[in-house]
């Protein structure tokens, strides 16, 4: 009996045996599995700290390369670079502020005329139209220029359009160059505008407007526009764009075909300013450069942007003052 007693105390023991033994096992098969995902974790950590290192030093990069070309020298600074043809752009809007502003031109026009290396000036327009005041000033400047270095000419080549207020300056050329494809012409002034009057009536909106001067207000949007008024506006419109007209025959002489369709406000394409007169040939800033100048070192006059300018623009710094200045642009005279 004792032996068999003995046995049955001894079977729970051997029992239990396995499930001890078991336990440490069981615990690092858990803290391997923990090990690997901590290292994953730190790989992974690791790859994301380096791709932050890399996308910083790229921002850097880019700032550098933009700080560069802000207030780096241009291809103008440089001297002694010999005979060359002397580019100078207009793109965008001609407007006081913008890529067609009078100044910035001018100041590139004037300072690539007295480069003594320059052999004579390629304007490259790429504009709708803006400001017949913008436009009328540097018509009247590259007047004076082509007659204080008359050895040096000056050719406008016209990119994508040249239109209103861009032809306006074109105009003063001594020659113009398309592509066939080019828009050209709008010869013609425009006032644009809204009136709410109407909508004011049916929604009850009573609009107060206080002037000292019965005329003062009558661009006013909000306020009904009289017969009167209407025809003063109008003709302050003919008279611009008679200034337009003059500007144009003056320029083209006898190369214009002087048809009333011409100073309607059409455009044309490429192809057909050259059978009306409006441009003299088909050419590139490359090809003008050389057939015409007999050199294909091209030196950029154009003025550029300020990095602090284009920053501010760009994030709409001058929100407030844009919505001023929507206001003044719809009741002024536009070549557009």
């Amino acid at each position: 009996m004792s032996n068999d007693n003995d046995q049955l105390n001894q079977a729970p023991s051997r029992q239990a045996e396995p499930s001890v033994a078991a336990a440490p096992r069981k615990e690092g098969w858990e803290r391997e599995l923990l090990e690997k995902l901590a290292f994953a974790t730190i790989k992974e950590q690791r790859a994301r700290r380096r791709w932050g290192i890399f996308f910083k030093f790229m921002t850097l990069l880019v700032i550098a390369c933009v700080l560069w070309m802000s207030f780096g020298p241009s291809v103008s600074d440089i001297e002694n670079v010999g005979p060359h043809t002397a580019l100078i752009k207009i793109d965008g809007t001609i407007e006081a502020k913008g890529a067609g502003d009078a100044e910035t031109v001018i100041s590139a026009l004037t300072k690539a005329y007295a480069d003594p290396g320059s052999v004579g000036l390629i304007l490259q327009i790429n504009s709708p139209g803006g400001s017949p005041v913008q436009a009328g000033i540097i018509n009247d400047e590259i007047t004076r220029l082509r007659k204080q270095y008359p050895k040096k000419p000056l050719y406008v080549v016209v990119n994508e359009i040249c239109a209103s207020g861009g032809y306006y300056i074109a105009a003063a050329a001594d020659r113009i160059y398309v592509n066939k494809a080019s828009i050209v012409g709008s010869i013609g002034v425009l006032m644009d505008g809204f009136g709410f009057t109407g909508a004011m009536e049916k929604l009850g909106v009573e609009r107060r407007l206080l002037t000292a001067g019965e005329n003062k207000g009558f661009m006013d949007p909000f306020s009904p526009q009289t017969e009167q008024q209407r025809e003063y506006v109008q003709g302050m419109l003919n008279e611009i764009h008679q200034q337009f007209i003059d500007v144009v025959r003056k320029g083209r002489g006898k190369r214009l075909q002087d048809t009333p369709e011409i100073f309607s406000g059409l455009v044309w394409s490429g192809a057909k300013s050259v059978e009306l007169g409006l441009a003299d040939g088909f050419g590139t800033v490359e090809s003008v450069a050389r057939n015409e100048f007999k050199t294909s070192n091209i030196v950029d006059y154009t003025q550029r942007e300020g990095l602090s300018d284009r920053v501010l623009r760009k994030l709409g710094a001058a929100a407030g003052e844009s919505a001023v200045k929507s206001f003044v642009l719809q009741t002024t005279p536009s070549l557009k």
